[in-house]
C-alpha cells in the first residue's frame, strides 16, 4: 500500500472517529447524516479560508482533491457495503416482495433516467444552460437508482412498515446493477455515436452484466455456505465471508459482469441460510456482529467522504450551475413519482394504501455516493462539472432533508 494511501486512510478513519463522537454527544442526529452534516460544515469553512488564507488549507484541499473518490468507493467499499445490507435484509419478507422489488429495480430505474433526461434537457435552456441530450440522459441513469448505503443506513431508524422498507431496500439494492448497465450503454453511446450503438449490442450488455451477475452471485453464495458448513468456527467463517466478498468483485470485474449484482445475490443467498438457522446460533451470531460493525464503520466513513466532497465540488462553481442543481431536486422528486406510479398497479402495493405507500416510495428513494461516484467518473467533455454539481445537491438534498424527515412523514401517514 504506498504511503499517500495509507495516509488518506487514516485521516478518514481518524476524522470519522471524532465527528461521530460528536455527533453522538452533541448534535444527537442518525450517525451518518449527523457525520456527513459535520463534514459539510468544516468543508464550507476550508473552501471560505481557502478565500482568506489560502496557504493555511491548501494542504486539506490538495488531499481531497487528489482522494480518487469514484475509484475508493467502486472499487473498495462498495462490495462490502451492499454484502452488508443483503446479508441484513430479511430474506422471507423479499421473497413475498420480489414481484415489486424487481419491477421498481428495472422498469422503474428506465422510467425514471428518461424522465430525468428529458425534463433536463427542456428546463436548462431556460437558464441559459446548454447540454446534448444525451448528456442528459447520462445524468439520468447515475442519478436514478437509490442508494442502497444511504437508504439502509437511514431507514433503519425511520420505522417504516417493514413490507415497505423491504421494497424500497430491496429495489436499492438490485438497482445498482441495472443502473450501472444503463448508465455504461449510455456512455458508449455518448463517446460513440447514436448511429454507432445497435439495440442488439444494449440487449447482450444487458444479459451479461445483469443476468450473468446475478447468476455468478447465486453460485458463489451458495460455495460459500457450503465452505462455512464444512468450517463451523465463527472466526474462519468470517474468513471466508470475505473472501467472497472481495474475490466474488473481482472475479466480476474479470469476467465482466456485474460485481454489484454478483455481491448482492451472494449476500441474499448467505442471509437465507443465516436465517434459517443452517450454521448454528453461535456462528450465526459471530458472522452478523462482524457485518455490523462493518457496515457502521464503512457508513460513516462514506458519508464523511460524501460531506467531504463539497471542497471539490464547490470551489470553483458557476452559479447558474447551482440553480441548475436546485432546479434538479424537483426533476428527480418528479421522475422519482412516475416510476413509482406507472410500475404500482403491477405490484401488490396497489391493495394496500396504495397512496401512502406511494409517498414512502417516493420520498425514501434516497440518492448518496453511488451516484456522486458515476458523476465524477465522467469526461471533462461530457458536462461533467454540470453534472456533478447537480448531482450532489440532489444526493445533499436527498440525504439530509428526504432521510431527516421520512420518519415524520411515516408518522403523519399513520402506516
Amino acid at each position: 500500500m504506498e504511503a499517500n494511501l495509507f495516509n488518506a486512510f487514516t485521516v478518514l478513519i481518524v476524522l470519522t472517529a471524532l465527528f461521530s463522537i460528536l455527533n453522538k454527544k452533541v448534535i444527537k442526529l442518525p450517525s451518518t447524516i449527523g457525520v456527513m452534516l459535520i463534514a459539510l460544515v468544516v468543508s464550507l469553512v476550508m473552501i471560505v479560508l481557502s478565500k482568506i488564507y489560502p496557504a493555511t488549507v491548501q494542504p486539506v484541499c490538495k488531499a481531497v482533491e487528489e482522494l480518487d473518490f469514484p475509484e475508493l468507493l467502486m472499487e473498495v467499499m462498495l462490495s462490502f457495503l451492499i454484502f452488508a445490507g443483503a446479508f441484513h435484509t430479511n430474506t422471507r419478507l423479499l421473497t413475498r416482495e420480489g414481484r415489486a422489488v424487481l419491477i421498481f429495480a428495472t422498469l422503474g430505474v428506465l422510467i425514471s433516467t428518461f424522465v430525468v433526461g428529458g425534463l433536463t434537457y427542456l428546463i436548462l435552456p431556460f437558464i441559459g444552460l446548454k447540454i446534448s441530450f444525451v448528456h442528459c440522459l447520462l445524468f439520468g441513469a447515475l442519478i436514478s437508482p437509490t442508494d442502497p448505503i444511504a437508504v439502509l443506513a437511514i431507514l433503519k431508524a425511520s420505522h417504516v412498515p417493514k413490507s415497505l422498507e423491504t421494497d424500497i431496500a430491496g429495489e436499492s439494492l438490485l438497482n445498482d446493477g441495472v443502473a450501472v448497465v444503463v448508465f455504461i450503454t449510455i456512455l458508449n453511446i455518448a463517446e460513440k455515436g447514436i448511429g454507432q450503438v445497435a439495440p442488439t449490442d444494449v440487449m447482450i450488455l444487458f444479459v451479461k452484466e445483469a443476468i450473468g451477475g446475478g447468476i455468478w452471485g447465486f453460485v458463489l453464495g451458495w460455495i460459500g455456505f457450503q465452505l462455512m458448513k464444512i468450517a463451523q468456527d465463527d472466526k474462519i467463517d468470517v474468513l471466508i465471508t470475505l473472501a467472497m466478498v472481495m474475490g466474488g468483485y473481482l472475479s466480476s470485474e474479470m469476467m465482466h459482469i456485474s460485481g454489484p449484482l454478483a455481491v448482492v445475490m451472494a449476500g441474499l443467498v448467505m442471509s437465507a441460510k443465516v436465517q434459517n438457522n443452517a450454521l448454528g446460533q453461535e456462528v450465526t451470531k459471530h458472522v452478523n456482529i462482524f457485518w455490523e460493525n462493518v457496515d457502521e464503520v464503512l457508513n460513516a466513513v462514506l458519508f464523511l467522504l460524501i460531506g467531504a466532497e463539497i471542497i471539490n465540488v464547490f470551489r470553483e462553481v458557476n452559479s447558474s450551475y447551482i440553480i441548475a442543481g436546485i432546479l434538479a431536486i424537483a426533476i428527480v422528486l418528479i421522475a422519482r413519482a412516475v416510476s413509482v406510479a406507472l410500475p404500482l398497479p403491477l405490484t401488490s402495493l396497489r391493495k394496500h394504501s396504495p397512496s401512502k405507500s406511494m409517498a414512502i416510495l417516493i420520498w425514501g428513494g434516497l440518492r448518496g455516493g453511488i451516484s456522486v461516484a458515476l458523476a465524477l467518473s465522467l469526461k471533462d467533455a461530457m458536462s461533467k462539472d454540470l453534472i456533478v454539481t447537480m448531482t450532489y445537491i440532489v444526493v445533499v438534498f436527498s440525504i439530509i432533508v428526504q432521510g431527516l424527515t421520512i420518519g415524520k412523514l411515516v408518522q403523519r401517514l399513520k402506516l
